[in-house]
């Protein structure tokens, strides 16, 4: 059963219908999806999605396992192309974007590294191709906290490290807009911690993220909105800092709104 999207951030607590897609933001939407349709033969991945973020803010991309989260952010950076819809970063496809690896960064395949190459090399090397300075290597490695790592070969990291070294790699190009794909995948609690903090500081510079994840506690203490997809659908746009019903109040409404997707 298809269920209309819901924008569920009242301030009290209360479940209203919307429009699909995010609210509109005031001024231009650093991305815009709208009508977003991606079918391989005979299985959709993504139907007629429609939502926009603005500047300088955090948005949470939630769905099951083959919702079309991952398709969604593929398509955004043209990894894949849409069957119908657009999907645009600051007001262009990204493949029409001058510099695009300054103005977009993406981690998207966590294990897309050379083994054999330090992860300090590995920077290096997408620096040259982006026409990036070396010291800013250095710069992202200190910021992703691989400093005393960068030296060791790739193969030897922890998923945890590959995980930092893939955000590195994302802001390698000092870029207004970040997609983010699971990064807390693999963090012990302080990385967590620490990967929270560093969004917030992000967002707070004006640039906009959009993270998937499956740590909806996590989620919830992060984003400022949160967008439930599910069958490639959008369900519901959420405040999670509006919602009520404790800590708890966002897996408990993003269990309701998937289970009734399935039922």
């Amino acid at each position: 059963m298809n269920l209309p999207a819901r924008n569920l951030a009242a301030p009290d607590g209360q479940r209203r219908p919307a429009a699909r897609g995010a609210p509109a933001a005031s001024g231009p939407a650093a991305v815009s999806v709208a009508s977003l349709s991606k079918r391989y033969g005979a299985v959709t991945a993504v139907a007629d999605l429609t939502f926009d973020l603005a500047p300088g803010t955090v948005t949470g991309f939630l769905g099951p396992n083959g919702a079309g989260k991952s398709t969604t952010l593929r398509m955004l950076v043209g990894l894949a192309e849409p069957t119908s819809g657009h999907a645009l970063v600051l007001g262009r496809r990204y493949a029409d974007l001058d510099d695009p690896a300054r103005r977009v960064g993406a981690m998207l395949e966590s294990g897309d590294f050379d083994p054999g190459r330090s992860g300090r090399n590995h920077l290096r090397t997408l620096a040259v191709a982006a026409a990036i300075p070396d010291r800013r290597v250095e710069e992202v490695l200190g910021l992703v906290r691989l400093q005393d790592s960068a030296h060791r070969k790739v193969r030897g990291y922890s998923l945890g490290m590959r995980q930092r070294l893939g955000l590195a790699a994302a802001l390698l190009g000092d870029p207004e807009i970040l997609l983010l794909d699971e990064p807390a995948n693999g963090l012990d609690p302080a990385g967590v911690r620490w990967l929270r903090d560093l969004l917030r500081r992000l967002a707070a510079e004006g640039r906009t993220i959009l993270v998937s994840s499956h740590v909806l506690a996590e989620v919830a203490q992060t984003v400022q909105t949160a967008l439930i997809i599910n069958h490639g659908r959008l369900v519901a746009t959420v405040a999670p800092a509006q919602l009520t019903g404790g800590p708890d109040a966002l897996e408990d409404l993003y269990l309701s709104l998937t289970a009734e997707e399935t039922a």
